[in-house]
């Protein structure tokens, strides 16, 4: 493991930096965060991506025959270190440039390719995902959404949910059954399908912060074409791994909007750092900030060395969480009452939370983080079964058609 940059990160790094000091603003920690509820946030997005796109700072690691830059793992890394630094927003391309696109490129048709990746680096197409669903989160490769073949392409009905920014998506992700008669894990097909065709009906869900950034999803006899199937009929769980693993990758290079040194800080200003609980609940925090630190070392000397990194993305997802849930309840700890007075009503919600709110925030936001991705549970089986070598769990519904397991 190495720390630091090599002499060659260090040159992209300082030319990242110059050119975003010359074309984006320094974010200012200590400026109040204008109101901006989401419709705005994703048009900032939408605005900083094609700036991205014309400079050609798009799709670091996108090979240039797809418009992307044809850099390395740890360069994307390091501007996104560099571009956090400045007042700009890309979060509404997290799933289309962040999931969809390495999925499109590993899977996709030249054709498909085509007509999708550009546009996606351009901020012209924002993607959500349409994989979970009520009876299907954890559990994935059960999802019951239906997709029945008709002249020209599929008829699709179902419901998903937990879909990220769904009410301002142009084309979406969708896992559909294809084949009830096989095992679960078999009948699966992968479509991309545009948003606005007659049958889907988009829900925003309240969050108990007050944001919807979630939506639930109905799909009512939606016609998909041919060719919104990605990669081939009944293999779209393969597809969907691709997917899932960029997305556990984002989750767990996360840092949110709040640090430990903020919190800190929170504490010393509200009296509660002589306390001798909060102190251990403090220096616990800085334990694992470190540890996730020293993880993000592993990672990026992987991605330095061009080698796929292993069970430590894992691990960082698994440990991200545990990290964001311990912190909320100490940072509860330090705010005693006061932590249940926050303002998270949906016109509060419309703008970014600040001061001791912030935490009580964190402290409602980590279920998301614990779920999203796969659950804490899910990523303890991963790297038991894949990082340690540990039998897999038994399986009652393992070699079953899907049908069987529906009438259960």
């Amino acid at each position: 493991m190495h720390i630091g940059d090599t002499p060659q990160e260090a040159a992209f790094r300082a030319e990242a930096r110059a050119w975003l000091e010359a074309h984006a603003a320094l974010r200012d920690p200590a400026a109040p965060a204008p109101e901006m509820d989401l419709a705005n946030h994703v048009g900032h997005c939408r605005t900083w991506q094609a700036t991205l796109a014309e400079h050609g700072w798009a799709g670091i690691t996108w090979p240039a025959a797809f418009g992307g830059r044809g850099g390395s793992a740890i360069q994307s890394a390091i501007f996104a270190e560099e571009q956090a630094r400045f007042d700009v927003a890309t979060g509404a391309f997290a799933v289309g440039i962040g999931m969809v696109g390495p999925t499109l490129i590993a899977h996709g048709t030249t054709e498909q390719q085509e007509r999708f990746l550009g546009a996606m680096l351009r901020g012209e197409h924002i993607w959500c995902q349409l994989f979970s669903e009520p009876g299907a989160g954890s559990d994935l490769a059960s999802v019951g959404t239906r997709a029945e073949r008709t002249d020209g392409g599929w008829v699709v009905n179902g419901q998903k949910v937990w879909t990220s920014l769904g009410q301002f998506a142009d084309w979406g992700i969708l896992l559909a059954r294809t084949d009830p008669s096989v095992p679960k894990h078999a009948g699966i097909t992968y479509f991309c399908v545009d948003m606005t065709t007659p049958g889907i009906e988009v829900r925003p869900l309240t969050q108990i912060t007050g944001v919807a950034h979630f939506n639930e999803v109905f799909l009512t006899d939606v016609f998909i074409p041919d060719d919104g199937v990605i990669g081939a009929t009944g293999d779209g769980w393969s597809v969907a791994r691709t997917t899932l693993l960029s997305e556990r990758s984002f989750i767990g290079s996360g840092t949110g909007q709040w640090s430990v040194d903020d919190l800190i800080d929170t504490a010393r200003r509200l009296g509660r750092n002589e306390d001798p609980v909060v102190r251990q609940g403090l220096a616990a925090a800085v334990c694992r900030a470190r540890t996730l630190e020293y993880l993000g070392y592993r990672l990026r000397t992987a991605m330095s060395q061009g080698r796929m990194p292993g069970a430590e993305m894992y691990v960082m997802k698994l440990a991200y969480a545990k990290h964001w849930a311990a912190t909320a309840d100490t940072a509860m700890a330090i705010l005693g009452a006061g932590g249940a007075l926050g303002d998270f009503s949906p016109a509060a919600a419309s703008h970014h939370v600040e001061g001791d709110d912030k935490w009580a925030s964190m402290f409602l936001t980590q279920y998301a983080i614990r779920l999203g991705g796969g659950t804490d549970e899910v990523q303890r089986n991963i790297i038991g079964e894949q990082a340690l070598g540990l039998p897999r769990e038994p399986a009652a519904d393992r070699g079953v058609p899907w049908k069987e397991l529906a009438l259960r």
